[in-house]
């Protein structure tokens, strides 16, 4: 399944999940594996200080796996169906693992690249000035 990803860096944790990224170490011990790092490079920052992007998961709650290495160094806001349950081919049991290479994962993505900043680029610069 696919969800709408909000969260806000914790306070005094931006430092260090930039060099989580930079080191690659990001969700290390997952099962999600790289999808962390992924994540960062399509989130988008909003006007309102807050990360946003699209993440897929396929625990039966959402973000699971995910949540503990999120929590390390995010709040997580919300997390959202990125579109009706009743369409997602893994979880109708039409095609297992389908939101894998997801067409619609793609446009969701594409669609959130006209919003905001760049989540990585704002992060990085924040952090090169500490």
């Amino acid at each position: 399944m696919r969800y709408l990803v909000k969260a806000k860096v914790k306070p005094g944790q931006e430092k260090a999940l930039m060099q989580a990224i930079a080191d690659r170490t990001l969700g290390q011990g997952s099962v999600a594996g790289d999808e962390y790092l992924h994540n960062m490079e399509q989130a988008r920052l909003a006007s309102d200080g807050a990360a946003h992007w699209v993440e897929v998961c396929f625990c039966p709650t959402p973000l699971q796996e995910e949540r503990p290495y999120w929590e390390e160094y995010l709040e997580l806001l919300s997390v959202k169906d990125a579109h009706a349950r009743r369409n997602c081919r893994d979880l109708n049991g039409v095609e297992p693992w389908a939101c894998c290479d997801c067409d619609c994962t793609r446009r969701l993505e594409e669609r959130l690249q006209q919003s905001g900043q760049p989540f990585l680029d704002v992060l990085r610069s924040r952090t090169s000035k500490e």
